[in-house]
């Protein structure tokens, strides 16, 4: 479709595009990304011809684009510039029908019914028809960025150039355009070329992506080999970190802004900050908390402030426990989106807590246990079990700084201690009298302050994972014991 070979140019003698090589197949979404001044605008105007290559070449199917007349060229070529303001008071209809200019022999050629069936479709995708009799300075921006959209399709373009189309759009607009235009490339077979200045929204909707660096390309390849940690510090000149797209498989750049010294006291989280009553156990934080957790409220990963666990009766309906739960916290006073909220039946009194301190780690580690619906989880297989609240919860808060990994080995590392003390208790399956690793429904959580001393793993052969394996084990034991008691 598009074959740019090792094209340079610019506006001065020195060029801004320096041997920029690459391909873009039928029906491709495009994207170039770069900082300013890095020769996007430029490379995208050397390709739609407006700025000539002083070397190189760059084909449109085959053919040198200098070989095509402009209104031939028009034909399978259209740009969406930059949103800017239109001085002429055009309605939608005028504006959209100019499109068809390039597909008219002369310039006083009637209106044909091609035209018009073309025009009513193009208006009908972009969503514009209702403003068709307006003008299009009384329309929003993000409204009147459709106008142009829907006047570059109506030229019926086999490619279609875009220069930072979400410019100044909010977010709404900015996912209906994308979203438009990705269904042209997949539904119509449209080829696309955008230059992004959101590095996640091109993640999100480009095929391929090409990164400039001072008028040069540093990479061509997929959202994922492009957006790096590496090459995006090294090329943006700024701090970032990278997490996947929670749906969909792409991912997210997210910029780290730099710590003001003394912004941020440091804190021990311990005893001190817990609140045992009848309804619940609370722990609030000075400072917000990297969770993980599989609690009713704020599960996954996320950044909490408050931790609350809830006594509720035996026989308490679990239907909906998440809107339950979040009406709960929002009558008691606690913010659901700041907070991990867990349940269970046992009588809170009985939890057992301590601050676990050796060789560097600090741990806070609180434990609520019962075992009236103990599970073998390796002997459960086919069998049914009520959806009963949490009957072991586990809080472990660590004070201190602590990796992805270590998220996911404390886990592993706390259910491995929790599965020895209920084999060394005796705690066995009812239904299979077997020793129980769990019960039915378990929950956990591992928050940090990500302050002070740095734990990458938390494995059972590293310092924090000891003091984990001790905690969860001791602290399991003891409330257990408890709960046996009454």
């Amino acid at each position: 479709m598009l074959d740019l070979e090792y094209v340079s140019g610019g506006y001065t003698e020195h060029p801004v595009i320096n041997d920029v090589n690459f391909s873009v197949s039928p029906g491709e979404f495009f994207g170039i990304l770069g900082p300013n001044g890095s020769g996007k605008t430029t490379l995208l105007k050397m390709i739609s011809g407006i700025i000539p290559c002083t070397s190189g070449t760059i084909q449109l199917n085959k053919r040198d684009i200098n070989e095509f007349s402009r209104k031939m060229l028009a034909k399978r070529m259209a740009v969406l510039p930059q949103l800017t303001a239109h001085a002429f008071a055009y309605t939608v209809r005028e504006t959209v029908a100019l499109g068809r200019y390039a597909h008219h022999q002369g310039f006083f050629q009637s209106w044909t019914s091609e035209d018009e069936r073309v025009l009513q479709t193009v208006m009908e995708q972009t969503n514009i028809t209702v403003f068709q009799h307006q003008t299009v300075q009384q329309l929003s921006g993000g409204e009147q960025q459709r106008v142009f959209l829907a006047q570059a399709l109506a030229q019926q373009p086999d490619l279609l150039l875009l220069d930072e189309p979400t410019n100044h759009l909010d977010l709404a607009y900015q996912k209906n355009l994308l979203d438009l235009l990705k269904k042209e490339v997949s539904q119509e077979g449209l080829t696309v070329v955008s230059i992004f200045h959101d590095l996640n929204l091109a993640s999100l909707y480009c095929d391929r992506l090409l990164l400039l660096h001072e008028g040069r390309e540093r990479v061509i390849h997929t959202p994922d080999s492009v957006l790096t940690e590496d090459l995006i510090k090294e090329v943006y000149k700024t701090n970032v970190t990278r997490y996947p797209h929670p749906a969909v498989a792409k991912p997210q750049m997210h910029l780290l802004p730099e710590k003001v010294d003394g912004s941020a006291r440091t804190v021990t989280i311990g005893p001190s900050m817990l609140n045992i009553k009848e309804a619940h156990i609370t722990l609030t934080s000075p400072i917000p908390l990297r969770t993980l957790s599989s609690g009713v409220c704020g599960s996954g990963i996320g950044w909490h402030n408050t931790l609350v666990n809830r006594h509720v009766p035996d026989d308490y309906d679990c239907s909906d426990p998440e809107a339950e739960m979040q009406q709960y916290l929002e009558t008691n006073g606690f913010d659901p989106a700041q907070t991990v909220g867990m349940m269970t039946a046992v009588q809170l009194a009985d939890a057992a807590y301590s601050l676990w301190e050796k060789d560097g780690v600090s741990l806070f580690t609180v434990v609520t246990a019962g075992v009236g619906n103990a599970t073998d989880s390796a002997r459960s297989v086919g069998m049914t079990h009520s959806a009963t609240p949490g009957t072991i919860n586990i809080w472990l808060i660590i004070n201190g700084h602590v990796t992805d990994e270590a998220y996911i080995q404390a886990i592993m590392t706390a259910t491995e201690a929790k599965a020895q003390a209920l084999r060394e208790m005796d705690i066995k399956d009812k239904r299979t009298n077997t020793i129980a690793t769990g019960t039915s429904t378990d929950s956990i959580l591992v928050a940090s302050t990500q302050q002070g001393g740095h734990s990458p793993y938390a494995g059972t052969a590293t310092k924090l994972g000891h003091v984990i394996g001790q905690s969860v084990y001791s602290e399991t034991k003891k409330a257990i014991t408890r709960y046996q008691a009454r």
